[in-house]
């Protein structure tokens, strides 16, 4: 499967979703730039579309285009977000996080009235797990974390083993907010819900890459076209 392709068709099916003057999340990794790219040819046409970036390099890449950055404060609302994901099953619950992102990308698609999740039909899995799920945690002893995270998720019946600190050319991956990122290898998670919810409660844990009960639909696409997943 051309997974280019695939990210390609499934974002310019999430650009006709997109309305006149609305404010929109933007999302974080080559998924979500594909849909940012999408949005050129509306901002032409007079769209005047406000962002609220997750990342960065979204931001550089959407002001670029002619998409108005916005802070949000109290009275934002963001209309639609759109976002990838590095694995959603078929209830629409999610494994985010690859790009290093997680916090803001929750941030906003909990925000969003609407949260359209765009991917190449490679990220659709019977179970969430073969993809490491990201941890998003606090730098101020972060070995303590690390070693709760593993009783938390052995006491889940799950293999804690394979809990990594995330590097990159021998340096600790930082998120755009400062934090660390643990990347869990689970292979099978069968309740993603509660395993969220557990790993939140451990001092240190900022957020966790499983997003459950927030997307409004996943658009997936291939060479051939998109199909769409609903609740």
């Amino acid at each position: 499967m051309d997974k280019e392709a695939g990210k390609k068709q499934a974002a310019l099916e999430a650009v006709k979703y997109v309305e006149r003057g609305m404010t929109l999340g933007l999302g974080t990794g080559s998924t979500a730039a594909r849909f940012v790219e999408a949005l050129a040819p509306l901002i032409a046409a007079g769209y005047a579309l406000r962002g609220v970036p997750t990342s960065e390099a979204t931001r550089r890449q959407a002001a670029v285009i002619g998409v108005e950055i916005i802070e949000p404060d109290e009275t934002t609302v963001i209309d639609l977000a759109v976002d990838g994901t590095d694995e959603a099953d078929p209830n629409l619950n999610l494994i985010k996080g690859g790009g290093a992102a997680l916090l803001r990308e929750k941030i906003v698609a909990s925000a969003a009235k609407t949260f359209i999740v765009i991917a190449d039909k490679s990220k659709r899995v019977a179970a969430l797990g073969a993809f490491p799920l990201p941890v998003e945690i606090e730098p101020f002893g972060w070995a303590l974390t690390v070693q709760a995270m593993r009783d938390t998720i052995a006491a889940a019946g799950l293999d804690a083993s394979k809990l990594e600190l995330r590097h990159r050319e021998g340096a600790a991956v930082k998120s755009d907010g400062g934090h660390l990122i643990i990347d869990c290898a689970l292979s099978r998670i069968e309740d993603p819900a509660s395993l969220d919810t557990a790993l939140k409660a451990i001092p240190g844990v900022i957020e966790t890459g499983l997003f459950c009960g927030v997307a409004d639909m996943v658009i997936y696409g291939d060479e051939t076209g998109v199909s769409i997943d609903k609740p």
